[in-house]
């Protein structure tokens, strides 16, 4: 709302207030930072004083701190109090409600899955239950926004709600207790056979650690020898957490990594201290385009110490550590206070400076294109201008500020036109939970709680197959038939995996998912160049 306030004191306040907060000394060179906040001032005060319309002064300090950060790195945000809770329930790892996931599909809200250990998973929600009534209203036509205000509440509150369920046609009503929901960071860990385990991390919040560290537990009582941590578009989070999830597979005092600030109350290294026993378990990880930060922290330390492989390509390249600083209204800054460096000395971080602006250093990693193949000695950086470092165990070249390289390149897939307006369509979704209406009991009835079964026994059809298609027609898809062939592997994958999703959630999207993934495919070939490097 738009508020008449006294505008020269209230601007002076705040920006006082701000630069008081962030510790405004420790950042700029305080010479000129009086006549910075008495020029902001009189900005604020003639605007407020004589532009054409009222001024919205909240709106205007806003704008003035994201225009700020602009002249800072990428990498320093600010973040308004509408979005910091947001931001803060992502890593913290829970938030309070009736624990489902869902979708809003052909504007009825349905359970895509009741989240483990949830009220609702408790109750016996299932995947795909449509929930049709909230507190005896109906919800046809509501929005994901309005979903998680009516959901969402603290913990021990009540709210009603009304589903119906396909397989059974009935409608039945459940009284939820909200409660704390966790949100996991492994979203999936399983056997892929008798010896590899499988881990897939989306990000570091304040429970990675934990969580890998009881995924790994559970894998190794089934057996695991050998190891693949899937980092593929993991954006980073907490390094405290890379810290000990790199100290997992590390021996001695080795370092992991190091910062270094312009203060050097910010220069800091860590070290490996713990013992596990998983220090000499061969690992691959899996990494992309997307993987960065805290992912690329434990990466290189990985591939510094020449502790394990890296699969995949090129990484995204922040080496740059933010410290979040709150402010008075429940916003935050983070700002960039040190670069981080790998245990041989790299710095990740991609340059950014000599970029127009920050979309072109976040599209330069989509446009970038890697030499696929063996690059143990990483023969495909040579004739870069990166700087040479070398690997502390077999003294291999590796390359800095770029994002960590590959031992071996493996590009990922590029989809079709097709495909891309499948997924963009929820297509795939949308079909399978309709043909789970009809087909659901007998498949759950014919494979029972055996995902290993499923994933050998259950194929897609060309009668199940010609069904997608024709439900795709329907929703406005063009199929290209040199498109369709190029994808049709992909396309079966996915519809089966979203099958073996609603039965064994994660788990069972993964294990169909990986079958037909190159990535992942080259990595568990590579499984004996990873021993030898633990000899």
């Amino acid at each position: 709302m738009k508020t008449k306030i006294n505008l020269p004191l209230f601007a002076l306040l705040l920006i006082i207030g701000v630069f008081i907060g962030i510790q405004v000394e420790k950042i700029f060179s305080g010479d000129n930072m009086r006549d910075s906040i008495e020029k902001f001032s009189d900005v604020m005060t003639l605007t407020g004083k004589y532009y054409i319309e009222e001024v919205d002064s909240q709106k205007l300090v806003e704008s003035a701190i994201k225009g700020m950060m602009e002249e800072l790195d990428p990498h320093s945000v600010y973040i308004s109090s509408k979005e910091f809770s947001e931001v803060e329930e992502s890593f913290r790892g829970d938030f309070e409600g009736i624990g489902i996931e869902f979708q809003v599909v052909n504007d009825t809200l349905t359970v895509v899955s009741p989240i483990s250990g949830g009220p609702s998973e408790q109750l016996g929600i299932l995947p795909g239950d449509r929930i049709i009534e909230i507190e005896n209203k109906s919800v046809i036509g509501i929005t994901n926004d309005e979903v998680r205000q009516k959901l969402r509440g603290k913990a021990g509150t009540k709210v009603s709600v009304t589903i119906m369920r396909p397989s059974s046609g009935k409608k039945i009503k459940y009284e939820i207790v909200r409660d704390k929901i966790p949100l996991y960071s492994v979203e999936a860990s399983l056997m892929v056979d008798n010896s590899i385990g499988y881990i897939s991390i989306s990000r570091f919040s304040e429970t990675t650690f934990e969580e890998l560290f009881q995924a790994l537990k559970k894998l190794q009582n089934s057996g695991m020898k050998k190891l693949v941590i899937d980092f593929r578009g993991n954006p980073g989070g907490y390094l405290n957490q890379a810290v000990k999830i790199s100290d997992l597979f590390l021996d001695g005092r080795k370092k992991i990594v190091y910062t270094l600030g312009r203060l050097k109350d910010f220069n800091e290294e860590y070290f490996a201290g713990e013992s596990y026993t998983y220090e000499k378990i061969p690992i691959i990880i899996l990494i992309n385009r997307g993987s960065a930060s805290a992912s690329e922290i434990v990466a290189g330390a990985i591939q510094d110490w020449d502790r394990g492989l890296i699969v995949g390509e090129t990484s995204f390249g922040k080496g740059l550590v933010q410290r979040q600083f709150e402010l008075s209204d429940n916003s935050a800054l983070r700002l960039t206070i040190s670069e981080y460096f790998t245990p041989s000395g790299r710095n990740i971080q991609r340059p950014y400076s000599n970029k127009k602006s920050k979309k072109d250093y976040f599209i330069e990693t989509i446009e970038r294109e890697d030499a696929e193949g063996d690059n143990y000695f990483h023969q495909s950086e040579k004739d870069t201008s990166k700087p040479v470092f070398y690997t502390l165990i077999k003294k291999r070249k590796v390359y800095g500020g770029g994002g960590v390289t590959p031992d071996y390149i493996v590009k990922n897939e590029e989809l079709t036109e097709l495909s891309q307006n499948l997924l963009k369509e929820n297509v795939f979704y949308s079909f399978i939970l309709s043909y789970l209406d009809t087909y659901g009991n007998k498949i759950k009835s014919e494979f029972e709680n055996d995902l290993n079964k499923f994933r050998k026994e259950f194929f897609v059809d060309d009668k199940l197959l010609n069904s997608f298609l024709n439900y795709a027609k329907s929703k406005g898809i063009n199929i290209k038939e040199d498109e369709l062939i190029k994808d049709s592997s992909y396309i079966k994958s996915r519809l089966k995996a979203q099958i073996a999703r609603n039965y064994w959630k994660n788990d069972g999207w993964f294990a169909v998912l990986l079958e037909e993934d190159n990535q992942f495919k080259k990595a568990i070939t590579l499984f004996n160049a990873a021993e030898s490097l633990i000899r």
